[in-house]
């Protein structure tokens, strides 16, 4: 393990990018950018942290390729359009300065919005409501329409390159557009993007096929479900052979997580439901009465439990996706100790592994595991800051509500 341990903290290359370590801050949604969805000073501020702390290489919040696939989170990012550019080139400079590489991770929220933050209809594959935002029926897209989205991400790769970015991530995890392409649940398209895995791939491996004549080598990573709880989801041996199929279609680096925003803290897990905390921040919640909120509080405990394992829980699906492709895979998901770190590596399970809540309470936490001052993470997996961030910027709350929250 210590052998391990001393090869984890030396330089490594994912992707023709070289890496101080193979610890990589996973894309967290900051909620810092501007009313256009430009980075500024509080995310520079945020970044360099993140690379002098250690980071081998760090990985944005996602960026909206398009006005209808804006996420309902506050202040998110964006990449659809080229006044947008020197905003990035600023940022991409400051962590350039620290010799850390900085890829843009590129979505689409496709039916996990709402119309009332977008100000256009909601859009997906095929026309289900979600759990979630269930204020509306999804949009089901047209043949036009997909092809307008995929035009949109080829043109937020060559954004992203013009503004210094070592590459792009496309987010096809968690319930999001491209996600429910690939996923039986949410795809019951009966045309060329939908039916057998080959149809249902058809739009990322048109993005990724036009991204590379438009740049070349261009680093292009995603990042994918390994597996979901919903019915007819994602299952991992489907997984792998959507992974075999990023691979022949030019994909840099595959990163496995899990889980769908829908199935509630499938993604983020953790011992306790945040449900004081959904029911400061939600739309759906924050307006109730405080008497209500004290009556829902436990029930929401009950009722949406986090899933077991909270830690690792995505190892088996990324160990069957790292044997079955040649090209690196990188494990995220309750990974917060150095014992768990390592052996991620040593067993060959992963090439890399990526974090993002141990990074939002402790942005220098890859120096401190380096250093020896820390054998795990100091969260608590709480999840307050992955719920918080509809209303605030990211931060660590611990487990406990401002004094006084926005009206």
């Amino acid at each position: 393990m210590a052998i391990m341990t001393l090869e984890l903290f030396k330089p490594a290359t994912l992707a023709g990018m070289t890496l101080r370590n193979r610890i990589i801050r996973a894309a967290t949604h900051e909620s810092l950018a501007d009313g256009s969805g430009a980075p500024g000073a509080a995310h520079e501020k945020l970044y360099k942290a993140l690379a002098k702390g250690g980071a081998g290489a760090i990985i944005t919040g996602y960026a909206g390729v398009q006005q209808d696939g804006k996420s309902s989170l506050a202040n998110m990012l964006m990449i659809n359009d080229d006044s947008l550019i020197p905003a990035y080139r600023k940022l991409t400079d400051a962590v350039h300065d620290h010799e850390t590489p900085i890829i843009l991770q590129i979505a689409h929220c496709g039916r996990q919005t709402r119309s009332a933050v977008t100000g256009m209809p909601t859009v997906a594959p095929s026309p289900l409501k979600d759990f979630i935002f269930n204020e509306e029926r999804p949009h089901e897209l047209s043949e036009g329409e997909i092809e307008t989205i995929i035009g949109s991400f080829v043109a937020a790769a060559g954004r992203a390159r013009k503004a210094g970015f070592d590459g792009v991530q496309l987010h096809l995890a968690h319930g999001y557009l491209l996600a429910e392409f690939l996923s039986s649940y949410t795809n019951r398209r009966r045309d060329r993007w939908g039916g057998p895995i080959a149809n249902k791939f058809r739009i990322i491996a048109e993005i990724l096929r036009r991204i590379r004549a438009e740049e070349g080598d261009y680093p292009v990573l995603v990042k994918i479900n390994g597996f979901d709880h919903r019915r007819k989801g994602m299952r991992p041996l489907e997984a792998v052979e959507i992974a075999r199929l990023l691979e022949a279609s030019g994909c840099s680096a595959i990163e496995v997580s899990s889980g769908t925003v829908e199935e509630g803290l499938s993604i983020m897990r953790g011992p306790v439901f945040p449900s004081e905390a959904l029911l400061a921040s939600n739309f759906k919640f924050k307006s109730l009465p405080a008497p209500l909120k004290k009556v829902l509080a436990p029930l929401l405990r009950l009722t949406m439990p986090s899933p077991k394992p909270w830690r690792g829980y995505n190892l088996d699906a990324a160990k069957a996706i790292r044997q079955a492709v040649s090209i690196p895979v990188i494990a995220v998901g309750g990974l917060h100790t150095l014992e768990n770190i390592t052996s991620v590596l040593e067993s060959g399970t992963a090439d890399f592994i990526s974090m993002s809540r141990p990074f939002v309470i402790e942005p220098n936490i890859v120096r401190k595991l380096q250093e020896g001052r820390h054998a795990a993470s100091r969260c608590i997996e709480c999840n307050y800051c992955a719920i918080m961030i509809e209303e605030y910027p990211l931060r660590c709350w611990f487990g406990k509500l401002p004094s006084k929250q926005p009206a």
